[in-house]
């Protein structure tokens, strides 16, 4: 498997190899958001499946949402010959043209679009390249060549919730951050204040009340997805407001958010992937994680195009707690050491959530 980084601003630079798999540095380079060049094999030449993954605003290296993506393809490269290229890109603004000019080249035989950041552009560029496969990551254009996958983030959002409102009247020390279980009061700081991130937010504060009616959720947004630092002025002020955890669906701003709570000595809630794990200087401080298992879903879809049966994957694809595609997991460092309530009530919110018994506000797509 070949792998091309076409980053913003800069031809790609040669990379180490990664276990089995070789990464090359030829092709494609992004020099102020737009392709300058294509270069590689083409549509499945020699038995080759070549893919582009062009990164949401956050762009990759998040520990999250961009990087689970691009594992997912990885491991499809580990069962098929599939060369990927790596297009970072962080300015909504350009995806129209990097989504066209990537097709207009004819060399891939998946584009896949992280975020619904891509969805405006794909619109029109799903009907203008009707030969193309697309995948779109949690959101859907109605087009035959469209592969929309979008995880329950209100689910595994409303057990970041029930986590939280748990163990916001337990009583936790731990490497110098504490509870204080006395009040019931925990945080959220989401990116951008939108549909989506508003459905984290909402499921988040119904699944904290689902334990206790009388939690107190301060709520925050930081505007964008790359801002540390406002994310982490905006959570110490809510540890500062009483707060003992605070969640994030920040993608990479979120670190901002664990920072504030070592700095503050208190505890957070991590997104899209087990961040205790991702992020593990952090890992003193994330309870657990709302987790989505996008990389299920890339190699899912990069394997169906390797086997020539991208039918199997088009349309609209939601995934959640009944398909075991997202959780709320403990972080590694308080793995076993939580009260049991915790394990309790996340089960009981689980079942809950599917027998219909909780409805979760909004849908896996957002907030109307």
């Amino acid at each position: 498997m070949g792998e091309r980084d076409s980053s913003g601003g800069s031809s790609a630079e040669r990379s180490s190899t990664v276990s089995r798999r070789t990464v090359l540095a030829s092709g494609a380079a992004v020099l102020g958001g737009t392709i300058t060049g294509c270069v590689g094999a083409g549509g499945s030449q020699d038995g080759t499946t070549n893919v582009a993954i062009v990164s949401s605003p956050a762009g990759f290296d998040d520990n999250a949402f961009n990087d689970l993506a691009l594992e997912g393809l990885r491991s499809a490269a580990e069962e098929y010959d599939v060369e990927i290229n790596r297009v970072e890109e962080t300015e909504q603004a350009q995806y129209q043209s990097t989504q066209s000019q990537l097709a207009q080249s004819g060399d891939y035989d998946l584009i896949v679009l992280v975020s619904y950041n891509h969805t405006e552009a794909l619109t029109q560029n799903a009907v203008d390249y009707p030969d193309q496969n697309w995948m779109l990551i949690n959101d859907y254009v109605d087009e035959p060549n469209v592969a929309g996958y979008t995880w329950a983030n209100h689910q595994m959002s409303y057990l970041a919730g029930v986590l939280a409102g748990t163990m916001t009247t337990e009583e936790l020390d731990h490497e110098g951050s504490s509870t204080a279980p006395e009040t019931a009061q925990v945080g959220f700081v989401g990116g951008e204040d939108g549909s989506l991130i508003n459905a984290f937010e909402r499921s988040y504060v119904a699944g904290a009340e689902w334990v206790n009616g009388d939690v107190e959720v301060n709520v925050g947004y930081i505007g964008n997805y790359t801002d540390t630092s406002t994310a982490a002025d905006i959570a110490s002020s809510q540890y500062d407001d009483g707060a003992d955890i605070v969640y994030h669906a920040a993608a990479a701003a979120g670190r901002g958010v664990f920072e504030a709570a070592q700095e503050n000595g208190r505890f957070a809630i991590g997104v899209d992937a087990d961040q205790s794990r991702t992020l593990p200087d952090f890992q003193d401080v994330i309870l657990g994680s709302a987790v989505k298992y996008i990389n299920e879903g890339t190699r899912e879809v990069a394997a169906a195009v390797a086997e020539g049966d991208f039918e199997s994957v088009a349309g609209a694809n939601t995934l959640g707690l009944e398909d075991e595609a997202v959780d709320c997991v403990i972080g590694q460092a308080f793995d076993g050491q939580l009260p049991d309530a915790v394990g309790k009530n996340l089960e009981e919110a689980k079942q809950a959530i599917v027998d219909g018994d909780v409805e979760v506000p909004c849908t896996a797509a957002g907030c109307e």
